[in-house]
């Protein structure tokens, strides 16, 4: 009998300002890999990259900075309030995110690392969820994060929410979800609440046993 170990890949999500950096950032406390797609979204357009000469060619020269980097407030500007825009950078910046999440897989796996969670914003809205052995959800009130977005971030309500409204509503999205966290309590409720859906992780099944047939 040959036991065979697998890799328990996970995807964690959330509409933006729900918490769920905070809930990554728990998670690997408690041993979890992350990969995070959203610095794998800036790897991807790093000055010299074909994602980064796509997105000029697309969207002008006026998303660049002056050192040639990618000039993002710019680059939101445009696409922010305009879907057919926002679907044409999905189309260049997505294909090589996911190349660059696979090859963090990749490095992964090679190590033995045990529960993988892919921190995808997007998740749902591309289509990525099933891909994965279970869907994390974070969750916050929409007036919370309409507020975290204009106290904290500084945008203007106008922005915050444009911003809200790009994404999936958050019904839809826990139709889909596996777990789902809520953060809609105390700052000391969410530790707690990701510690119980740890436990819950560990307790899955990391391995099985299949026979070896060889002589």
């Amino acid at each position: 009998m040959v036991v065979s170990f697998r890799m328990l890949q996970l995807a964690l999500t959330g509409n933006i300002a729900s918490g769920k950096s905070t809930v990554a950032a728990l998670l690997a406390s408690h041993g979890a890999t992350i990969i995070d797609a959203d610095v794998l979204a800036r790897e991807a357009v790093l000055p010299g990259t074909t994602a980064l000469a796509a997105i000029v060619d697309r969207f002008g020269s006026a998303v660049l900075q002056a050192d040639g980097t990618l000039d993002r407030p710019a680059l939101r500007h445009q696409v922010i309030r305009d879907p057919v825009a926002r679907e044409a950078l999905n189309a260049i910046v997505h294909p090589a995110v996911s190349r660059l999440r696979d090859a963090r897989l990749a490095d992964a796996r090679q190590r033995g690392d045990a529960v993988v969670i892919s921190d995808i914003p997007l998740l749902f809205e591309v289509g990525l969820e099933q891909g994965f052995d279970g869907v994390i959800l974070v969750e916050a009130p929409e007036l919370e994060r309409l507020e975290r977005l204009t106290r904290d971030r500084g945008l203007s309500h106008d922005e915050a929410r444009a911003m809200i409204d790009a994404q999936w509503p958050s019904a839809r999205k826990r139709a889909g979800a596996t777990w789902i966290i809520d953060n809609d309590g105390p700052r000391a409720q969410l530790p707690v609440r990701v510690a119980e859906l740890w436990q819950t992780i560990q307790a899955l099944p990391l391995r099985g046993a299949t026979a070896d047939t060889s002589p």
